[in-house]
């Protein structure tokens, strides 16, 4: 058998551009008329050093025309750790007013120079998906709801973490804590729903897996509103599906409850429509309140009572983990958060 060989030019050929070379902040320096460190300075956001407004947009300007970006990794070098803050997905579905408050914490860590990565662990939990955060290198974990154990927090310390928060219900040694206080969330509902004549009073428990860690203490401080009033309290389990929502309402006149606190409003419009659609008179028979205030809850009718939420501040929680960057050395900090307030509204 005979084998030919045939020889591929290197060249490109004539009709292909020539590739082009990644530019530089030496370049950037010679397009804005500045030095090589006065670059550094302005994209770095380097505030030790005072740079004129003019010589900012001239490097700004000299950057945007080269397509030049700072490069990660010699940044990191120069400052002895990345600015990488990351945020694990949440493994319980996310709702409206958890998006505005991601989107805000990512713009206000963004103006102190943090690069925001949200990362999924898929089929990790706890301290066995702190080790996959770890690989990453971030400079600080913001952990979102529990999980996370004081082994876990060692790890990512270990790994270069000078910041780890959580946001969730208690607090973990070695952490700085957000508490959120969802238990102060049922029993605003509670005493609400009581304060309106209401004494047979249900409470949404969603079967959704994770979502425990939230509804559990909603349920036991709706408990607490109520003690010793001779009112009481039925925990409800319900999926979130329109099916799940139709067999609970079917049976509604037979649970005998003339309230209910639907855990969300998500929930409460989900069950709502279902008890309508039963010929259950809304709040003649039943009344209902939800939780966040979300703008579709107006829209209802009759629309709907909630409880609006407020969660920690973005810019707050930004300059927290600024601070905890500057000063690793500093003891781990605890705030409590999660103000509540109920919005009386036609469904009440």
């Amino acid at each position: 058998m005979r084998y030919v060989m045939v020889q591929i030019p290197n060249s490109p050929s004539p009709g292909s551009p020539a590739p082009r070379s990644v530019p530089t902040s030496a370049d950037v320096a010679r397009l804005a008329g500045v030095s090589r460190a006065t670059v550094s300075y302005v994209l770095n956001n380097t505030s030790a050093v005072r740079i004129s407004e003019p010589t900012r947009r001239r490097v700004h300007q000299a950057a945007k025309e080269l397509g030049y970006v700072p490069h990660a990794a010699a940044r990191s070098l120069r400052a002895g750790h990345s600015r990488m803050v990351l945020m694990p997905a949440p493994t319980v579905p996310a709702g409206p007013l958890y998006g505005r408050f991601i989107s805000e914490l990512q713009w206000a860590l963004g103006r102190l120079d943090y690069t925001v990565v949200q990362f999924g662990t898929v089929g990790l939990h706890g301290d066995e998906a702190a080790r996959a955060w770890a690989e990453l290198r971030p400079v600080a974990v913001l952990v979102p709801g529990g999980g996370l154990g004081p082994a876990g927090v060692a790890v990512l310390k270990r790994a270069g973490a000078r910041a780890v928060v959580t946001l969730g219900p208690e607090r973990i040694e070695g952490a700085h804590a957000l508490l959120m206080d969802h238990a102060g969330v049922g029993h605003c509902a509670g005493a609400h729903l009581h304060a309106r004549g209401r004494r047979r009073i249900g409470v949404i428990v969603p079967e959704e897996p994770g979502l425990e860690v939230f509804s559990r203490p909603r349920l036991e401080g709706v408990r607490e509103a109520l003690r010793d009033t001779g009112a009481t309290v039925t925990a409800l389990p319900l999926a979130h599906d329109e099916q799940a929502a139709a067999r609970l309402a079917a049976r509604w006149r037979e649970l005998d409850l003339d309230a209910v606190f639907a855990y969300n409003d998500e929930y409460a419009m989900l069950l709502m429509r279902a008890l309508q659609d039963e010929g259950v008179r809304i709040p003649e028979e039943t009344a209902v309140i939800g939780s966040d205030d979300l703008m579709l809850g107006r829209l209802l009718r009759p629309r709907l009572s909630t409880i609006h939420i407020e969660l920690p501040s973005g810019r707050d929680l930004a300059e927290l983990v600024d601070r905890a960057v500057r000063e690793p050395g500093t003891a781990p900090e605890t705030h409590k958060v999660l103000g509540a307030s109920v919005v009386h509204r036609d469904s009440s």
